[in-house]
């Protein structure tokens, strides 16, 4: 077990300034541009794919880093660059995870590294959970997943909703109900293939933020999939409904079901995400205070400014220790006994959207336009409150866990 430090080592700092250097003169200069058209940024994950960011093997060397620290670091750099353009060479994590929380070693080794293609035919991957009726509220999920013993097929039907990817894919990881009664506890996930019959895009949702990144519905009317497409497999699967009946029947104690284990995984790694964010819109409120001549002097010189500055970055220092410990407790095996993921989370997307606010109104006139960019980071950190668990659910979830209420 590696011990918890702050000092990140020689060869993560070689990693993160590597990384650092890509955000500054790759994903930086082309952000504004994507955020107007709305549009995946193919170029650039494409120029991600070249220098080793965008792939199986960079994504696998942060995932199992042994202080846990490979993950959020590379986040944060990435979401310094621009959040929109660094979810979309992201967004295939969050499938990849699925699949590393629960699948086979077979599955992992099959469909993973078609998530990603290579640097010549660069591919993406869906996570897909949310509806319509159920965002925060996984037990109210309708899609579902009937198993065709005669054929050992899975048929599955719903509609996803707010899926990063959803449509564009090369493989979809979905969630779906395969025993109803069991509410959240009855739920699997799915690989489905390219090219699947049945499986299309639905609305593609023009944002607020992040708007380099693609979200959109995706619809499966009678899609089929081998049995081998249901990560862990059926004997897994008939063992856990198995014992979620019995525990049930004594009264119950919490099963995790297949999402919940996803977003448990990467409630961190969002946490990094909206740390980055709000790093990027504080350092240019920085600058732009140190600069700005009001009165004769600086504005950094007025109190009102200077302590603003003062607070942010606490904040954003306070946020990344929250992220690291909860990081390097998930990497060690170490139980979140006080939901130390959805502390990070909780926080840091709070500090996110507080921050790129108080950028904007240290740079006034010029941070509400569009010539500089702390107006976009502000409409991206909007969206670190609300996926992945919206604060109000990570509170909920931290109120459970200290009290020792089931979550459910």
């Amino acid at each position: 077990m590696a011990e918890f430090t702050m000092e990140l080592n020689d060869e993560q700092k070689e990693v993160r300034d590597w990384l650092h250097g890509f955000a500054a003169d790759v994903i930086r200069p082309a952000a504004a541009e994507w955020d107007e058209r709305e549009e995946t940024p193919w170029p650039v994950i494409q120029e991600a794919a070249k220098v080793g960011i965008y792939s199986l093997d960079f994504y696998a060397q942060q995932y199992f880093d042994a202080t846990g620290l490979g993950i959020p670091m590379a986040m944060e750099e990435l979401f310094w660059g621009d959040a929109g353009i660094a979810l979309s060479i992201v967004g295939t994590g969050l499938a990849a995870v699925g699949v590393l929380a629960n699948g086979t070693e077979e599955q992992i080794g099959t469909w993973i590294p078609q998530m990603y293609g290579d640097a010549n035919d660069v591919k993406v991957a869906a996570f897909c959970s949310s509806e319509p009726d159920a965002g925060s509220d996984v037990a109210s999920m309708r899609t579902r997943a009937v198993y065709d013993e005669a054929r050992d097929e899975w048929v599955i039907n719903g509609t996803k909703t707010w899926a990063t990817n959803g449509g564009i894919a090369n493989v979809h990881v979905v969630v779906a109900v395969v025993d109803p009664e069991l509410g959240s506890k009855g739920h699997a996930s799915f690989i489905i293939p390219p090219n699947t019959p049945g499986l299309s895009q639905g609305q593609k949702f023009k944002k607020h933020g992040i708007r380099a990144s693609h979200t959109a519905e995706v619809v499966l009317e009678d899609v089929r999939v081998p049995g081998s497409c249901l990560l862990g497999g059926k004997e897994r699967l008939d063992e856990r409904l198995a014992r979620a009946r019995e525990r049930a029947k004594a009264g119950g104690e919490r099963v995790k079901n297949a999402a919940m284990a996803t977003f448990e995984a990467s409630r961190p790694a969002v946490g990094a995400m909206a740390v980055g964010t709000a790093r990027a819109a504080y350092e240019v409120a920085l600058d732009y205070a140190k600069t700005r001549e009001q009165f004769g002097r600086p504005i950094i010189d007025n109190q009102g400014v200077a302590f603003q500055l003062a607070d942010m970055r606490t904040s954003i220092d306070a946020a990344r220790l929250l992220v690291w410990r909860a990081s390097w407790m998930a990497v060690n095996g170490k139980p979140f006994t006080a939901a130390e993921g959805s502390m990070s989370k909780l926080f840091a997307s709070e500090t996110a959207k507080k921050v790129t606010a108080q950028a904007v109104q240290i740079l006034g006139g010029n941070g509400y336009t569009r010539e500089y960019p702390v107006e976009r980071m502000h409409r991206d950190a909007a969206i670190y409150t609300i996926f992945e668990g919206t604060s109000e659910i990570q509170r909920l979830v931290i109120a459970r866990t200290l009290s020792g209420m089931p979550i459910r």
